[in-house]
């Protein structure tokens, strides 16, 4: 379905970016790899994608906290494949404080990652889209683009903001085949999240089987984690020619937490 296309995913080096990546790869896009790790684990990953879904991929180390580098990016994908038919803005990162304590550093680098990165990527990717006559564009915000919750003011000021800035795009690409969506995401059961759940259970003298369900999940209805696969094949879909009149859209996938 996306034989011949390309697509950039940031934080894609592991967690919800990695199974998009793979989502898309399954699919036939080219795949550029974006995010921080064991340069080694990265290659043998990037290898395997080759192998298993006949696909070419490629690496790129650019800090998304830097303009300079974001270009970087994007003219390398440009150099190596013609252009960027998809592009997911995933990479983010988290810090919990009340406001009053809330560092400033941390603030900056929240906004920076989690928001001005994507400004940056979109400005520079539109064009070759529009270029092309093609284009996805995918967000992910979170369940926090559409409700907040104490002390994570800059994640979801950065999460308000994508929400914000999916809709003005969709809305400017509208008639040039580009579309512009945001998945909002509960919580999901990621490597990171698996390796927090034993020792909250040990601080809190819990089961692990209570901190995920009274703790974690708290928020969420089902008490079920959002699942990385679950999140590449909505990606997979905002792609396919089923998604095509999907723009402007900030679709939570929450397991029913914003409903409440």
């Amino acid at each position: 379905m996306l034989a011949g296309k390309t697509a950039i995913v940031t934080g894609s080096t592991s967690g919800i970016g990695q199974g998009i990546a793979r989502a898309l790869a399954q699919d036939g896009a080219n795949l550029v790899i974006n995010g921080f790790g064991d340069p080694r684990q990265i290659e043998s990953d990037c290898a395997e994608l080759r192998a298993s879904c006949g696909i070419e991929t490629f690496y790129h180390g650019a800090d998304l906290t830097q303009a300079d580098q974001i270009e970087a990016l994007v003219a390398a994908t440009r150099e190596r494949f013609g252009g960027v038919d998809i592009l997911v803005n995933n990479a983010g990162v988290q810090h919990v404080a009340p406001i009053a304590e809330f560092p400033p550093e941390k603030w900056d680098l929240i906004i920076g990652l989690n928001l001005t990165a994507a400004f940056h990527t979109t400005r520079l990717c539109v064009p070759l889209m529009r270029a092309a006559g093609w284009g996805r564009i995918i967000n992910l915000a979170s369940a926090h683009a559409l409700v907040a919750s104490p002390f994570k003011s800059a994640y979801v000021a950065a999460k308000h903001g994508i929400a914000g800035l999916t809709k003005v795009v969709a809305l400017e690409v509208a008639e040039e085949n580009i579309t512009c969506n945001a998945i909002c995401p509960g919580y999901v059961w990621t490597p990171l999240v698996e390796g927090q759940v034993a020792d909250t259970a040990q601080a809190r003298g819990i089961s692990e089987d209570e901190v995920k369900r009274d703790v974690l999940l708290a928020a969420q209805p089902t008490k079920q984690f959002v699942t990385i696969e679950q999140i590449g094949e909505f990606a997979r879909f905002l792609c396919s020619a089923g998604g095509a009149s999907m723009t402007g859209t900030i679709t939570p996938l929450d397991g029913g937490w914003t409903a409440q």
